[in-house]
């Protein structure tokens, strides 16, 4: 009888440890389009593709969809802005409409978004506005939404344009990238960084970069514990608001250690005084972990591991309160992505979690990536999802118990 007991019992332990695991991750929202299920085509009243997803200080996610209907994927079109409480309630906060001319005024096809230190959400669309090439815009969640600056409005573009990612400053001000437009001397222009004042809207460019000494195309804007901040533009690169300086660091120019067309693939981690992130080989499968101290020097490339089988590039991009750097990757090659823990001390896969399918709960294809105080892991996906009969998912919201320690 003991033994049968303490079986049981230990069944029982079984199941909770895996419960708490997150064997199962919990659809929170999901976005349906009217029409086939097959033919997935059709408008998408609450948007589809999520890409972009945060937590507020209020305790509420907000997020940008990036497409307002499905179908026709060579022109995508319009996206919206939402929010969705921890317990799921759904709010549409914003829709990009094409206006009279089918131009989309007011921006297309929103990316990431963020909040200021005013409270309001600010976001850019990569298409759209005035001259076509996308908008800055606010969400107030009391005056509603107003357009901030429309990229490439300035003569030969030198205000920028095709936005990156926003970062909040320690200085209460906002900061992005474009990775075209400024005064450098490249073809199109060479990128720039740019600068938003949430206390007045002011938009303003701070940097550009000049294609040579400066690098150009820059991408993963990262804030540093001083204020400062990394990126690439070639090389890893170094700002300082506070001052305008700007240095690449030596000896981090890509590609790296000799690999012809390896090239960062993800946004970066600062941990421990290093700069931690992903890099790919042009036309080899799999991905790699770099390390690299803030100044440039004691760079490491790891290993690459493979993920040409169930992962593939990488999206979402977190340090996780386990110290291991967690990713989601993306893939479309009959693939459904996964989440994987990366050790920052030696590159090594930990964890593989592949919760994601074209008929299950939360959809397939993650995105963002983010992590809440209980350690809950939230995220999005950009296709599928269930929903009723006479549509089709489009994306889920979705929360996640790996097991993680809180925050």
């Amino acid at each position: 009888m003991s033994g049968k007991i303490s079986i049981a019992v230990f069944l029982a332990l079984l199941l909770a440890s895996a419960a708490a695991y997150g064997a199962t991750p919990i659809a929170v929202t999901t976005f349906a389009c009217s029409g086939n299920k097959l033919q997935r085509v059709g408008p998408c009243p609450h948007g589809g593709e999520p890409t972009s997803l945060i937590q507020g200080s209020d305790g509420n996610f907000y997020g940008t969809t990036f497409v307002s209907s499905e179908g026709n994927q060579s022109q995508p079109n319009g996206g919206t802005v939402f929010s969705v409480t921890p317990n799921g309630q759904f709010t549409l906060l914003h829709t990009f409409l094409p206006g009279p001319g089918n131009n989309y005024p007011n921006g297309n096809n929103p990316g990431s978004i963020i909040e200021g230190s005013d409270g309001n959400l600010y976001g850019v669309t990569s298409n759209g506005g005035g001259p076509g090439q996308g908008v800055l815009y606010r969400v107030s969640r009391k005056s509603g939404f107003k357009v901030i600056h429309q990229f490439c409005s300035a003569k030969n573009c030198t205000d920028g344009y095709i936005p990156e990612t926003m970062v909040a400053g320690t200085d209460g001000n906002l900061y992005g990238l474009t990775i075209a437009g400024g005064t450098g001397n490249c073809f199109s222009g060479c990128g720039t960084i740019f600068r938003v004042v949430p206390a007045n809207g002011t938009y303003e460019v701070v940097f550009n970069f000049d294609g040579n000494a400066d690098g150009s195309r820059p991408g993963s804007l990262t804030l540093a514990p001083d204020g400062s901040f990394y990126g690439f533009s070639g090389a890893i690169l170094h700002y300082v608001p506070a001052t305008g300086d700007f240095q690449l660091l030596p000896g981090t120019a890509f590609p790296l250690f000799g690999f012809d067309g390896s090239f960062p693939s993800s946004s970066m981690v600062i941990a421990d005084g290093k700069i931690y992130g992903l890099y790919t080989i042009y036309q080899m499968g799999g991905a790699g972990l770099f390390e690299v101290n803030l100044d440039g020097s004691n760079l490491n490339l790891f290993s690459r591991y493979n993920t040409t089988s169930n992962g593939g590039s990488p999206s979402g991009v977190l340090l996780a309160s386990d110290g291991n750097l967690w990713v989601a990757e993306h893939v479309a090659n009959n693939s459904n992505g996964d989440l994987i823990a990366l050790s920052l001390s030696t590159g090594t896969v930990l964890k593989t979690l592949k919760p994601f399918s074209i008929n299950g709960a939360v959809g397939a294809l993650p995105a963002a990536l983010l992590q809440v105080k209980d350690g809950t892991l939230w995220g999005t996906t950009t296709m599928f999802g269930k929903v009723s009969a006479g549509h089709f998912g489009a994306g889920v919201v979705y929360s996640l118990n790996a097991g993680l320690p809180p925050q």
